[in-house]
């Protein structure tokens, strides 16, 4: 049985989709689409078992990866930065030194691990106070669809 509600997804999604999924048989959560910052939005932010912060760009193009002209700015808010994509991606246009994963919408395995830079010990305890409130309003906001969203929410 086909899972339809994949048909509704853009390509970039799916890649998210089978990112998380991936990333929690490695015990990491995940929030698609998450902003660490004014301005940013990254694809995927993970938070690993002891604290860990990665960033993930699901890019389904040439083009779609080409357009990216903010991706440099996601590297100081995440320990380890990676590009996932799917098998006919050519991944010679990918940049040194950033890590690989390739993805489809049902799963993905890291070819290439990401070098760590370690966000400082400030910063990292508001993006995960941040990630833990975005996580929890999404919830809410899907528990209860009519609330109300609070001034400081995106």
């Amino acid at each position: 049985m086909e899972d339809t509600s994949l048909l509704t997804l853009q390509p970039g999604q799916l890649l998210a989709r089978g990112v998380s999924r991936h990333l929690r048989s490695h015990g990491y959560v995940s929030i698609e689409e998450f902003v660490p910052a004014r301005g940013l939005r990254v694809d995927v932010m993970a938070l690993g078992p002891k604290g860990e912060l990665w960033v993930v760009e699901c890019k389904s193009s040439r083009a779609d990866f080409q357009s990216d002209t903010k991706w440099q700015g996601y590297l100081e808010w995440c320990d380890r930065y990676f590009w996932a994509v799917d098998t006919e991606f050519p991944t010679d246009l990918l940049p040194d030194g950033t890590g690989l994963i390739m993805a489809d919408a049902y799963d993905a395995e890291i070819i290439r691990m990401g070098p760590e830079d370690k966000v400082a010990p400030a910063r990292r305890k508001k993006m995960i106070q941040k990630f833990a409130t975005d996580a929890a309003r999404r919830l809410q906001r899907y528990r209860d669809p009519k609330l109300v969203p609070m001034p400081d929410e995106d």
